[in-house]
């Protein structure tokens, strides 16, 4: 089986390009900065993943996605290679997306680069985003952190 799920925040616009031919197709490609949640030091905070999705898909992904929004995708790993102007093969691993959503509301990545700042949730924010509720002053003195 070769199915992938991934969430991060597109590095930069989505690039789109349509195929020639009678029945041209579009076809975006993205990169996602993915957050490491274990990390050495010394290591990346993230791996950066390159997506790419193909038509309804690729026009709302040129259409709705930016830099710095964070989305999830869900899809596969194909590998492939190709020579380039130089006669150097090069290999080359992309996520082909079969399905791509927003993960978070428009409003939650204020600021200029788009990026959302970690910010404690609201009460009804940690219930329903799968946090566990501490009250303010105890999350650094408990003994399980």
């Amino acid at each position: 089986m070769n199915k992938v799920i991934l969430m991060g925040r597109l590095t930069r616009d989505p690039e789109v390009r349509y195929s020639q031919g009678e029945n041209s197709t579009a076809i975006a490609r993205y990169s996602l900065a993915v957050d490491r949640r274990f990390k050495r030091p010394g290591e990346a905070d993230a791996d950066f993943i390159n997506c790419v999705s193909f038509g309804k898909s690729a026009e709302f992904a040129e259409k709705y996605f930016k830099q710095g929004t964070k989305i999830a995708v869900t899809g596969r790993i194909q590998t492939g290679s190709y020579t380039n102007k130089d006669g150097q093969k090069v290999y080359t691993t992309d996520v082909v997306v079969e399905e791509q959503e927003f993960a978070e509301s428009k409003g939650s990545s204020n600021n200029e680069s788009g990026y959302q700042q970690t910010q404690r949730p609201t009460p009804s924010q940690a219930v329903g985003d799968g946090f566990m509720n501490i009250p303010d002053g105890l999350d650094e003195e408990l003994p399980f952190s």
